[in-house]
């Protein structure tokens, strides 16, 4: 795995990062409501928007970027003993179907917890596949009894 290199997106691989996105929707749910051609600016557009709160970190091999995982980054509300405090959610972690089961995703989960362990967030949680399980469990994520989640997508239309 020489050829490999995990490191944060640079600027212009943000269009194949996009596109990585496109092709997971595609993958999970069938072709997406937004053609690849509308969708690729204006996620560029929003990732260069949120860069100080949404960090990508890639997976890339010979130039090629085959995978990715975003931290999102979220101030909490200050307390007396820690005015300045963070958590993370990682979110999107994705590598293309041909490039799997080869430890990449594990690596991209790595990567992103050492980008949380360097900013001090105080937690990092993540909304996982039935698949993924196993493998954030494999890198520290446990389940918790007072972290609980509200889906308020019901009653919505699509």
């Amino acid at each position: 795995m020489n050829d490999i290199a995990i490191r944060p997106v640079q600027p212009h691989e943000l269009d194949a990062v996009a596109e990585l996105r496109w092709r997971w929707v595609q993958e999970i749910h069938g072709t997406p409501m937004a053609t690849l051609s509308e969708f690729v600016p204006r996620f560029v557009a929003w990732a260069r928007e949120n860069e100080s709160s949404h960090r990508c970190m890639v997976v890339v091999r010979d130039n090629v970027v085959i995978g990715m995982a975003w931290l999102a980054i979220t101030q909490r509300v200050p307390h007396p003993q820690a005015f300045e405090r963070a958590s993370g959610d990682v979110q999107c972690v994705y590598v293309t179907p041909d490039e799997r089961d080869r430890g990449l995703g594990g690596e991209l989960i790595e990567a992103v917890l050492a980008w949380a362990r360097n900013f001090e967030l105080e937690r990092v949680t993540v909304h996982s596949s039935d698949r993924g399980v196993s493998a954030y469990s494999r890198h520290g994520f446990a389940a918790s009894p007072r972290l609980l989640h509200a889906d308020v997508t019901q009653g919505r239309a699509g």
